[in-house]
C-alpha cells in the first residue's frame, strides 16, 4: 500500500472541498440580510434565467437531488418567492414558477457577484482558467442519470 497516497496534502479533493466552503462563505454576509442561503441564491440565479421549469430540470441545473431541493423550494414558496404546481399532463411533474416577489429580488442581489469576485485572489485570466477546469471536471465526472 502506498502510504503517500493517503496523505491529506496529496488529495485533490481536499483543497476543492475547502475552497468551495470558503467561497460559499464569502456569500454569507450578502445573503444573510436577505434571509437567503447560498443554495437558495443559486436556485434564484437559475430561475431568473428560466422563470418557469420543472423541479427535475432545476435539480439537474443545480446538480442537486430532490431531497435537498424539495424542502428548499417549499420554504421559498412559503416566503412568497415562487409557486410550485403539478403538471396537468403528468401529475408526477412539479413546475416551479417565480412570483413577482421572486423576480423583484433580482434587483437586491445585483451587486453580489462583483462583491464576492473582489474577494477572490485571482486575476481575470486565472479566474477564467479555474472556471474552465472546474467545468471540465464537472462534465467528465457527472452522474450518469
Amino acid at each position: 500500500m502506498n502510504e503517500e497516497a493517503l496523505k491529506l496534502d496529496h488529495q485533490l479533493c481536499f483543497p476543492l472541498y475547502a475552497c468551495a466552503r470558503r467561497v460559499v462563505g464569502f456569500y454569507t454576509p450578502y445573503l444573510k440580510p436577505l434571509g437567503l442561503t447560498y443554495t437558495q441564491y443559486i436556485a434564484f440565479l437559475a430561475l431568473w434565467e428560466t422563470p418557469e421549469m420543472t423541479v427535475k430540470e432545476l435539480g439537474r441545473r443545480l446538480m442537486l437531488d430532490s431531497g435537498t431541493l424539495t424542502p428548499m423550494l417549499k420554504k421559498l414558496e412559503e416566503n412568497g418567492y415562487l409557486v410550485r404546481s403539478r403538471s396537468r399532463e403528468d401529475e408526477r411533474m412539479v413546475t416551479v414558477t417565480l412570483t413577482e416577489r421572486g423576480r423583484q429580488l433580482k434587483e437586491q442581489v445585483k451587486g453580489i457577484p462583483g462583491s464576492v469576485g473582489s474577494c477572490m485572489p485571482l486575476d481575470a485570466q486565472e479566474a477564467v482558467t479555474l472556471y474552465q477546469l472546474l467545468y471540465k471536471v464537472l462534465r467528465q465526472a457527472s452522474d450518469p442519470d
